[in-house]
């Protein structure tokens, strides 16, 4: 076949995209008259990660999964559009949350920056938009103490995760010679200590509120720099003089959507939870007993201590599971003899 000839096969192919595209926006806009005639929530993350894994399993080869992946994210925001979903999110725009809200949510959505994380809860909380996503831990920082501290006082529930590969980038109007200054948020410094001490010894650093703030301010200065996702360079008119310059390759955050109402079952799920325990030796154990009792595999552990009580402490578990799986609720139920106090942060879709 001509090159023309190939061509004119891609057009008509085209054209039958477009068509179903249209098709299926049709179906997705009676979904959207259903869910309101019965009072079902917008966003769906279980049927969203159910769509999402069984076109993968079907494939377009010679197209990556992850190309195909992203293309029916974007499909997916375009038709969940037309039921205006919007989205709270530790702002401001072309931060980290922010990308991590695109990768979740797709370039249709309606996305709204908050000044803090309890911001991002009390706007779910009002009804201002369906759903947030907050910073929940770091793979080198650990984790963000006010996401789950606002876990566990509000009446919020995790309806999905996401991981956010993080890649750092000096970004600046000068060159690398005649940098004096950098700026960041302070975690990025702490995950970028080693290439700064090899490549900007000497050189100041001060800390912001965010990274895009940093970028704002860089392009002020004569002689700044700032280090941030390489897609603030050109909104700021800066140059991306070096890039992924974080000192561990691996490094991710997670994040949690949070929203009023709870996810359904997808049979690859997680359950988070937070509980206290009596203070006595082996009490901790014995509270995790269930869990090993019913063969539920625990993914994570950690405490906090509790806000605004002295010395005392409580423990956010995750586990493989749904709360509606029998051998879950099973061992939730004995969990709650176990504990002073327990509560279910969600059931959602596992992300990994």
């Amino acid at each position: 076949m001509s090159l023309e000839d190939l061509r004119r096969g891609i057009d008509a192919i085209d054209e039958q995209i477009v068509h179903l595209l249209s098709q299926r926006a049709g179906i997705v806009e009676r979904v959207r008259q259903e869910k309101a005639n019965t009072e079902r929530p917008i966003y769906d993350p279980g049927r969203e990660a159910q769509l999402l894994r069984r076109i993968c399993e079907i494939g377009a080869d010679p197209l990556p999964l992850e190309s195909l992946r992203l293309i029916f994210k974007e499909i997916i925001s375009a038709c969940r559009a037309l039921q205006s979903i919007r989205v709270a999110y530790l702002g401001p725009a072309l931060t980290n949350t922010y990308l991590a809200a695109l990768q979740q949510f797709g370039a249709s959505a309606e996305l709204r920056p908050c000044r803090s994380i309890q911001d991002v809860f009390d706007m779910v909380v009002r009804g201002e938009t369906q759903v947030g996503i907050v910073p929940v831990e770091n793979s080198l920082n650990g984790v963000v103490a006010e996401s789950y501290d606002c876990l566990v006082e509000t009446p919020l529930l995790i309806n999905a995760e996401a991981f956010l590969p993080i890649h750092h980038a000096l970004l600046s109007r000068a060159t690398l010679g005649e940098i004096k200054l950098v700026y960041s948020h302070p975690q990025v410094f702490a995950q970028t200590r080693e290439w700064l001490r090899e490549n900007l010894p000497g050189v100041g650093q001060i800390a912001m509120t965010s990274t895009a703030a940093a970028a704002k301010q860089a392009a002020e200065e004569e002689g700044a720099a700032a280090i941030a996702p390489g897609v603030a360079a050109e909104p700021y008119g800066l140059e991306i003089l070096a890039a992924n310059i974080e000192d561990r390759p691996d490094n991710r955050t997670r994040f949690f959507v949070i929203g009023q109402d709870p996810a359904v079952r997808t049979g690859r799920d997680k359950t988070s939870i937070v509980f206290s325990t009596a203070h006595r030796a082996g009490s901790l154990h014995q509270a995790l007993e269930p869990l090993h009792d019913h063969g539920i595999n625990m993914t994570l552990i950690q405490s906090r201590p509790y806000r605004g009580t002295m010395w005392e402490y409580v423990f956010f578990v995750d586990f493989e599971g749904h709360v509606t799986d029998p051998t879950v609720a099973a061992a939730l139920a004995a969990l709650r003899e176990q504990c002073s106090t327990l509560k279910v942060l969600g059931s959602y879709p596992t992300a990994d």
